[in-house]
């Protein structure tokens, strides 16, 4: 199988260039597995702008990072648990939060609802089962809502995907197991 590996600058075009420049700016540096989608102009600006659209919906960025962590766990993305780990971390999640999260029981009622859903959508290829569907309406959560949360479910998927065909090297601190 052919070894991908991160590429550096001067192996994209220009305007991932342009982007890498961005989010060395946002972020401090480029994380490997933006600069691996890098490869694609197209597939990275498509990428960060699903992502940033969807950080001005209704979810707070500790409730995103909870779905990022619940999908990451059911798809066993060992990149992405580790950069959301400290992201939610940052977000005021404590470590033995993050783990309650991965598992896909939280005691935060609302928080459970949004973590049970993520979680069902991602084991099932979309097709949540309906006690967790349900839920979520109850806790007060309406369609608007189904639709982000889909979309914030599809763009963890796509980059535990991107980790999964290339494993590149992870560039954070690796996240506690479970077992």
């Amino acid at each position: 199988m052919k070894t991908i590996t991160v590429p550096s600058a001067d192996q994209v075009s220009d305007e991932s260039r342009v982007l890498f420049d961005q989010l060395k700016k946002r972020l401090g540096k480029v994380p490997n597995l933006y600069a691996t989608m890098g490869y694609s102009s197209h597939a990275l600006k498509g990428f960060l702008d699903f992502e940033a659209g969807l950080n001005g919906g209704q979810f707070s960025a500790k409730e995103r990072e909870a779905i990022a962590l619940v999908v990451s766990e059911v798809n066993q993305c060992a990149y992405c648990l580790a950069s959301h780990t400290r992201l939610a971390i940052l977000r005021g999640f404590s470590n033995a939060e993050t783990l309650d999260v991965r598992r896909g029981h939280v005691s935060d009622v609302k928080l459970n609802a949004i973590v049970q859903l993520a979680k069902s959508i991602a084991e099932n290829k979309g097709h949540a089962d309906e006690r967790s569907l349900n839920n979520f309406y109850e806790q007060g959560y309406t369609e608007a809502a189904l639709m982000e949360l889909t979309g914030l479910v599809a763009v963890r998927v796509y980059t535990n995907y991107v980790y999964a065909l290339t494993a590149i090297p992870v560039d954070f601190p690796a996240a506690e197991s479970l077992q």
